[in-house]
């Protein structure tokens, strides 16, 4: 049994971005295997959280409630917390956090730092933030004892910059559906009949790049637009302006709302130009979506050839014609639905991303060399 503890995210259970879905369906499926796990929760994101979450012990601490201090105080207090814990393995996520990463190891703690693709190539960050940001990427190569990345271009990224050697791990994604269709009513929609994007109402998701090729597309179809963010109304009032009455922003959106606009879109898009994997499109692959994909390096490595991908150097117009094209061939598009899921449960499902985070904090405490999660997958296979 190892103690074992997930910190930096807002919250679980999963109530805003990647990060809260992977520390809850990692956390979940660590602690019913016999492991003693703790997630940090900030206490103004859920304050009825309670104590424990599906078998994982929950430590709601407050922070400061700024876009700029909100991540590192918490992060400065839970790390305080745990230096008195015992914990065995001590996972920190966001590279913002990087300064505070060898703290624990200072009690005998094993750390990691999931490093989060580009975080200083976010539109949110300017100025002093973003240096911060960029500074971080070289702190984590000091300062934690494993850094992670969640796509294979950042780790050849930091190993190019850094002189390190990251351990590479994907999100994973679950297989599921959900017939009902109570959530389109409330929105006015039918099966098949929208084109759905699932995210943060952020800069770099591109969204206007979405809408402003959308609006150039002649289709009944509706785009819906789950998802919202905080400390970000000018750029939101920018896309609520360009969108016209084709457009649905339904807010945020989670549990059965969540399940049944994913299990009912005709395409899923994700125009997102930063590099790093997005958990959402990992998503829409497990409810078996056509997928349609910015052309960057990371959203390739997961789409593989299970879907569309649109041109990166001229978005708009490649966007436009993707989306036509799927438009006019359904057969295309079921093609793409039949691939989907296939790609989830063959490299991208949560047990094996489960094993592997359980193998290599073994390894950790045990002091071996760690492994990246193709060299497991082989490993396993052998066995």
């Amino acid at each position: 049994v190892m103690r074992i503890a997930l910190l930096g995210s807002r919250v679980i259970p999963a109530r805003y971005s990647g990060f809260e879905t992977f520390y809850e369906q990692l956390g979940v499926r660590l602690a019913a295997r016999g492991h003693a796990v703790t997630v940090y929760n900030r206490s103004h994101f859920m304050p009825d959280a309670g104590d424990t979450c599906r078998g994982v012990r929950i430590v709601s601490l407050p922070s400061i409630p700024t876009k700029h201090l909100d991540t590192i105080t918490h992060t400065f207090l839970s790390t305080c917390h745990a230096l008195f814990q015992g914990y065995d393995i001590v996972y920190y996520c966001i590279v913002g956090n990087a300064p505070l990463a060898w703290l624990p190891r200072l009690t005998g703690a094993r750390t990691l730092l999931n490093v989060d693709g580009e975080d200083w190539a976010r539109g949110k960050w300017k100025g002093f933030a973003r240096w911060y940001q960029r500074g971080c990427e070289q702190v984590a190569a000091r300062t934690a004892g494993v850094v992670m990345a969640d796509a294979k271009v950042i780790m050849e990224r930091y190993r190019a910059s850094f002189g390190i050697e990251p351990v590479f791990v994907p999100y994973g994604a679950n297989l599921a559906r959900n017939e009902g269709t109570d959530v389109l009513d409330k929105w006015g929609l039918r099966p098949r009949e929208y084109i759905l994007f699932v995210g943060r109402l952020v800069p770099e998701n591109a969204l206007d790049v979405l809408i402003e090729a959308f609006r150039g597309v002649h289709t009944e179809k509706k785009l819906v637009i789950v998802g919202d963010a905080p400390y970000m109304e000018d750029f939101k009032k920018h896309i609520h302006a360009m969108a016209g009455d084709r457009v649905i922003f339904t807010g945020y959106a989670f549990g059965d709302a969540y399940a049944q606009l994913s299990s009912h879109a005709y395409i899923y898009v994700q125009p997102s130009a930063v590099e790093g994997t997005r958990p959402a499109l990992l998503d829409q692959l497990g409810f078996g979506n056509c997928v349609v994909a910015r052309g960057n390096q990371a959203n390739r490595e997961v789409v593989a050839d299970c879907g569309e991908i649109f041109d990166a150097a001229d978005p708009v117009k490649s966007l436009a014609e993707a989306l036509v094209r799927l438009l006019e061939n359904p057969g295309i598009v079921d093609r793409f639905r039949g691939l989907a899921r296939n790609r989830i449960e063959s490299y991208y499902n949560w047990e094996w991303i489960t094993d592997f985070h359980e193998d290599l904090f073994r390894r950790l405490v045990d002091r071996r060399e760690p492994v990246s999660y193709d060299e497991f997958l082989k490993e396993r296979s052998v066995r």
